[in-house]
């Protein structure tokens, strides 16, 4: 006798040693819960689809292995948009399932009847439809090996109700291993070796491919063995560790102003290694068309005016970085090389506020420092998007891999608190802290009764200002006024209280200090509200000259 399709797909995920499964039930899908409470992955009930999606996102960013997120028909799979977009652009490997109605039902006009797949087809990497309840397992491993493999990022498979609670015959599929990329030519190893000697400053952009365990440790071991500077972008955030941190020139991405701007201007050798255009793309930090780049990379580069690398190596980035450190027998910088980078040092680690804060208000600099004393390596830091992830990307620094996470290519509002719902879940002995501004936790604020629920260590900041800001400070930079930014207060922590959780404001650096000490010791979620001042955030998007990159 056969199972039901429902089960097929729950010993599918069993078979894959899938650990959580994020969602929420409905009509079309509710023969995959039902059979969750009897054995399965651990169950995360969300409160909204696209936040779901968001937790699945973060479980494939912290362990490299694909999320799960499922959803009913209808509007439950259209939720799941944003988060699965969002995935996708991000390299975030997302295994998403969704209910669908009946096959007899696909044609008609009926109840939560819509082309799933074709909705998600265009924002993810594989998109289908299961017609047959035999075809449920090989669908399901099929989809999960392609998330997983380079580009990672979202499957989607939708399953009408028929296909869930229909008959299977044949058992789950074990998990096939994925295919696995080789070292790149020798010839391309000598010809890059080659170009190291000739230059006199080569300097890696590390990118979000780059941030993986095995690819840090070899690009650790480059640095050392060779004392090349290193330009990370947000989502290569903690490449550099805090042995190697003279080697370490800032991050780049949004505005071309910044010390690792004027170093990638400056070099004659971009060993660009795991970067993604979409992270900061190349008109951006190559605007003059003039740089030398060869790429490290999975995947072929994206070809444009302002990205033509003279040579890629594709491969296993790992690998082929070891196999480049063990052919380096040796290697320094020039005396010239190394007067100009300590320069740059200098501009890097002295950062001055241009104003007095506001009474009553915290500066950003000061909420960075705060948190910087009290974060120690193996804390996650999970950062929303607005004007605290341009300040948090910029000044906070981070020395493991994949432990300061911004959304940087599609730079989503709502995804810190469920990212953080998700590295509790994933490291569940340290305390995770995340951050958003007020805008922007509203997004997926709901959440908060889920990290309740499960009882997390989860220290929230908000940066208080009343707006839209990362929106505000650009229109006054373009229009010299802003439009469609402000909104009504909140009180924050009575929000925190009504959902069972512990709410706390800070008005002074002091204050915050001690929020966070509060928080440190308190067992379940914390929300700190922070009154900003964002009084210097013009200074953020300010333009360096030409010859200032030099």
């Amino acid at each position: 006798m056969g199972k039901k399709g429902a089960e097929i797909i729950v010993n599918s995920l069993e078979n894959h040693n899938v650990p959580f499964i994020f969602g929420i039930p409905g009509a079309k899908i509710d023969g995959v819960f039902d059979t969750l409470e009897d054995h399965g992955p651990q169950l995360i009930l969300a409160r909204h689809e696209q936040n779901a999606a968001f937790m699945a996102q973060a479980i494939g960013r912290l362990t490299g292995e694909p999320g799960v997120v499922v959803a009913t028909s209808g509007p439950g799979a259209s939720n799941l948009a944003t988060g699965l977009v969002t995935a996708t652009a991000e390299g975030d490997p997302v295994l998403a399932l969704a209910g669908q109605v009946k096959r007899s039902d696909l044609s008609k006009l009926t109840h939560q009847s819509m082309d799933n797949a074709a909705l998600f087809a265009p924002i993810t990497k594989y998109s289908s439809e299961i017609q047959d309840p035999e075809n449920l397992s090989e669908s399901i491993a099929n989809a999960y090996r392609i998330a997983k493999t380079a580009k990672k990022g979202a499957s989607f498979l939708s399953i009408p109700q028929d296909v869930t609670d229909g008959i299977v015959n044949s058992e789950a599929i074990n998990p096939l291993s994925a295919p696995k990329l080789g070292v790149a030519l020798n010839e391309d190893i000598d010809e890059l070796m080659r170009r190291i000697n000739e230059a006199k400053l080569p300097t890696l952009l590390v990118g979000m491919r780059a941030s993986g365990q095995r690819e840090t440790a070899a690009i650790r071991r480059l640095v050392e063995k060779t004392g090349m500077p290193v330009v990370e972008t947000f989502q290569g955030a903690g490449i550099i560790s805090r042995e190697l941190e003279d080697h370490f020139f800032g991050r780049v991405g949004l505005f071309r102003n910044q010390p690792g701007d004027m170093l990638l201007k400056r070099s004659d050798l971009v060993i660009a290694i795991g970067y993604d255009p979409i992270e900061y793309e190349a008109r951006n930090w190559n605007a003059e068309k003039d740089a030398r780049i060869i790429v490290i990379d999975e995947v072929p580069m994206e070809i444009d005016q302002y990205m033509q690398p003279e040579l890629e190596l594709i491969g296993s980035i790992a690998q082929t970085i070891e196999k480049l450190s063990g052919a380096i027998k040796k290697y320094q910088l020039s005396a010239d090389a190394k007067y100009y980078l300590a320069t740059l040092q200098s501009k890097l680690t002295v950062v001055t506020r241009q104003s007095t804060t506001q009474p009553g208000r915290v500066h950003p600099l000061e909420v960075i420092d705060t948190l910087q004393k009290n974060v120690s390596d193996e804390m996650t830091v999970t950062v929303d998007v607005g004007s605290h992830y341009i300040w948090m990307a910029r000044h906070f620094r981070s020395y493991e891999p994949r432990t300061l996470l911004f959304s940087n290519g599609m730079q989503t509002l709502g995804v810190a608190l469920p990212w953080a719902i998700s590295a509790a879940l994933v490291r569940p002995n340290t305390q995770i802290f995340s951050i958003s501004g007020d805008g922007g936790f509203l997004f997926s604020a709901q959440e908060l009764e889920t990290a309740v629920r499960l009882k997390q260590k989860i220290i929230h900041l908000i940066w208080n200002d009343g707006s839209y800001n990362m929106v505000e400070f650009q229109e006054e930079m373009k229009y010299n006024r802003s439009s469609g930014v402000h909104f009504g207060s909140v009180d924050f922590v009575k929000y925190a209280e009504a959902f069972g959780a512990k709410g706390l404001r800070a008005t002074t650096k002091s204050e915050l200090e001690s929020a966070i000490q509060e928080g440190l010791s308190t067992q379940g979620p914390v929300i700190i509200d922070i009154p900003i001042d964002y009084t210097d955030n013009k200074e953020l998007g300010k333009t360096v000259l030409p010859d200032q990159l030099y």
